[in-house]
């Protein structure tokens, strides 16, 4: 089949258009990272899932990448732990970093091809500001700082499309801070002067004296040195278009006169239980924290990709289950072909239609919801076919291999399952269950049903016989 052209929204012309590379079918992707100065959350993890279903379905639809994911291990937060922690930044840092690491594999987030780190690129980032200075866009404030002058950007505003002259500005009202709220707009620091109290020992020496940049030019900085001035795609959180995104198109455009991102992504906030996520409430949860309560990376997965992006994702403890019972009926469905022998009819029209109908939504500003349920009919049809003894050896591998198509973007069906490590206790009560009903001792199938569900197992009839499987947590 023909790959159809791929649409997606773009924040700053609230439109969907057509993916169209500067280079060739080469995608330069920018998407913003965590800032290490603790475990990512689940709502970070939204973003990063999110950004690795785009990344995953740019490639299968056609398109080669440069991915670059940035590491934020200077800013106000960083900062504050290693003081408050009294270690180096690096070492504050690091095990935050690994971490992140550790989960993007926990959650089979593809790696991006560079993970560049703010204190890295100095160089980069004082190149720029000078520039700016040169320019006349940024100024030296009273307090030794660096600003950018939004009076001196007219298009400021344009992605997050704010009525800025409803809004506070101004270079009296200067923010030094990483971050302010759509109230405050204001000029914004590029470096930030050393403040005794406030830095401690961390400082790096620069034209504009000790300090340190601000978080904003951070990644203008990292994405010009490993992309070039033009990005095809940046994206990040809703969190992320103001300010800091809008910071980002005024000092690099500011900087390079070029236009600096063609399309602009951002996926919508998590829900957990219908609420704002926080610790006050009892909702906060890493995903460490949700390992530790019984759950595996994958059924994480699952919940997070299963909306669209552009939706708020509410997360529940019943949504993780459903998603484990939709990685069981995957498991059963894979188990169940790759144990069909024999003869069958042909498929070939039935796999070119669940294609197409997978690939259709994707290819529809990742449309996850409709491609899932493309998915998910095909198991339906050749369940069936399974039933009726049409299925043959030949057939089933043609499914498993469009399986396998599928979960190149989707990441999480299961091919090989972990084996339970059932007590032989268990077995041999689920064989004694089988040669009671076959005697019709229904007391005695019934005992040993008992035993095994009290133990924290379920007996599942297969095609092949009942099996044991673990209860739900």
């Amino acid at each position: 089949m023909t790959l159809p052209a791929l649409t997606l929204y773009n924040t700053e012309s609230r439109q969907k258009e057509e993916v169209i590379p500067q280079e060739g079918n080469h995608i330069k992707l920018y998407t913003c990272g965590p800032t290490v100065y603790n475990f990512a959350h689940i709502g970070n993890f939204r973003t990063y899932v999110f950004e690795d279903l785009l990344r995953r379905s740019l490639k299968f639809l056609g398109f080669s990448l440069t991915h670059v994911m940035n590491l934020t291990d200077v800013d106000d937060k960083t900062i504050l732990g290693a003081i408050r922690e009294k270690k180096t930044l690096d070492a504050f840092t690091k095990p935050y970093i690994d971490a992140f690491f550790e989960d993007l594999d926990t959650l089979n987030v593809e790696r991006a091809e560079h993970y560049p780190r703010a204190t890295e690129y100095f160089p980069k980032m004082i190149a720029i500001i000078e520039d700016l200075i040169d320019k006349g866009i940024a100024y030296k404030g009273t307090d030794g700082s660096i600003y950018y002058s939004i009076a001196k950007f007219p298009t400021y505003g344009r992605l997050s499309h704010l009525k800025l002259d409803e809004l506070k500005a101004g270079a009296s009202d200067r923010v030094g801070t990483d971050e302010y709220d759509k109230e405050n707009v204001s000029d914004f620091v590029l470096w930030k002067a050393y403040d005794t109290e406030r830095d401690g020992e961390i400082y790096w020496e620069s034209p504009f004296g000790k300090g340190r940049p601000g978080w904003h030019i951070e990644c203008s900085a990292m994405s010009m040195s490993l992309l070039g001035e033009r990005i095809d795609i940046h994206v990040g959180g809703v969190d992320n278009i103001f300010p800091h995104h809008e910071n980002e198109i005024a000092q690099s455009e500011g900087c390079t006169g070029e236009h600096f991102v063609n399309l602009w992504l951002h996926s919508e906030h998590l829900l957990v239980d219908n609420k704002k996520m926080s610790k006050s409430l009892g909702n906060f949860y890493t995903l460490r924290d949700l390992l530790e309560k019984g759950y595996t990376g994958q059924e994480v997965r699952v919940m997070l990709i299963s909306t669209h992006y552009r939706t708020q994702l509410n997360f529940t403890m019943q949504g993780l289950e459903a998603a484990r019972a939709t990685l069981e009926r995957l498991g059963d469905f894979v188990d169940r072909l790759q144990k069909v022998e024999g003869e069958g009819e042909s498929v070939s029209s039935l796999l070119e239609e669940a294609k197409e109908a997978f690939i259709k939504p994707l290819a529809d500003d990742l449309n996850i919801a409709e491609a899932l349920a493309a998915l998910f009919e095909l198991v339906r049809k050749v369940n069936s076919l399974c039933d009726e003894k049409k299925i043959g050896k030949e057939e089933a591998i043609a499914v498993l291999d469009l399986l396998r198509e599928f979960d190149a973007v989707l990441g999480f069906i299961p091919f090989e399952r972990e084996e339970l490590d059932i007590p032989q206790q268990l077995i041999d009560a689920l064989a004694k269950r089988e040669e009671a009903r076959k005697g019709k001792n229904w007391a005695e199938a019934d005992k040993q049903r008992d035993l095994i569900t009290s133990s924290g197992y379920l007996i599942e009839d297969t095609p092949s016989g009942p099996r044991l499987k673990k209860g739900s947590s």
